[in-house]
């Protein structure tokens, strides 16, 4: 026999025999997916598919609902996303000016708006401005009715975290670009509006395409303003037509017209920001 140990006198170890470090991560990724697809088979084929397919995928049920599906509640419910969404972007941009500004009661102001709005529940919103606002001012009328309601209410809701996010927009970018815009004769109300806001907006693109989606959701509670049968959205038309046909075919289709937008919303989300983690590198 052989002696195991070398010219000098050392002994060698004996070679252990086994997995990899790369092998182990391997079959420990392999026995994760294994477990997850027979835990996925033995859930599907303890489903009820029958029962499934009658409450939820019954297309005659379904192709009542067409076109009005689509141009009725789906318009609404973009229109009321979109409008919620320019006022919540207008009085998050003030709300974060003001955050940054060097007069305390200003950012006092718009510290307190920020706790108060991101804190609340979106229903509440809703609630305080169907009920409260015609309570505290008799006789005023909200301009565009219930789409101006929507909007306020989105708007309200969506600025605290538009102004947090516009706020941190702008810290990001480079003091630097003020400094230089200010050498060059610029205000700084000027350098602001026209240097460092628009270098701050690509930054949060993305963050504020994410506040669409969220929005885009939150439209549904709209029905507590109480609205009528021309200015429902998705969530009101589907429960509507639920109840007539006894049946959540509709509920299925409302779900199913939401994600045709929150699904090419969130892909632009994820190009966007791959596009600016590319940028920084």
């Amino acid at each position: 026999m052989s002696d195991p140990t070398d010219t000098a006198g050392s002994v060698v170890a004996p070679r252990r025999k086994g997995l990899t470090r790369r092998g182990r991560h391997r079959l420990s990724r392999g026995a994760q997916y294994t477990l997850f697809v027979a835990a996925v088979v033995a859930l599907a084929a303890s489903a009820d598919w029958g029962r499934l397919r009658n409450q939820f995928a019954q297309m005659d049920i379904a192709r009542q609902m067409f076109p009005d599906v689509i141009t009725l509640a789906l318009k609404n419910t973009v229109l009321y996303t979109l409008s919620g969404f320019a006022v919540g972007l207008v009085l998050g941009m003030v709300i974060a000016l003001m955050r940054l500004s060097s007069v305390g009661p200003y950012r006092w102001v718009a510290g307190i708006y920020i706790e108060i709005f991101r804190g609340l529940p979106a229903l509440l919103i809703f609630i305080f401005v169907g009920v409260a606002v015609p309570l505290a001012f008799p006789g005023m009328e909200i301009v565009g009715g219930t789409y101006g309601k929507v909007a306020l209410a989105l708007g309200l809701v969506s600025a605290a975290y538009m102004a947090e996010t516009i706020r941190a927009g702008i810290q990001a970018v480079p003091k630097g670009q003020m400094e230089a815009a200010r050498s060059l004769g610029f205000s700084p109300a000027r350098a602001m509006v026209s240097i460092i806001i628009p270098q701050a907006f690509r930054i949060i693109l993305p963050p504020l395409t994410n506040e669409l989606v969220l929005l885009f959701k939150d439209s549904s509670l709209v029905l507590f303003l109480g609205v009528t049968l021309e200015e429902r959205e998705l969530s009101k038309f589907g429960r509507d037509l639920a109840s007539q046909t006894a049946n959540s075919t509709p509920i299925l289709v409302a779900g199913l017209c939401y994600l045709l937008v929150t699904i090419p919303l969130g892909f632009l989300v994820r190009r966007m920001e791959a596009k600016a983690q590319e940028a920084v590198k």
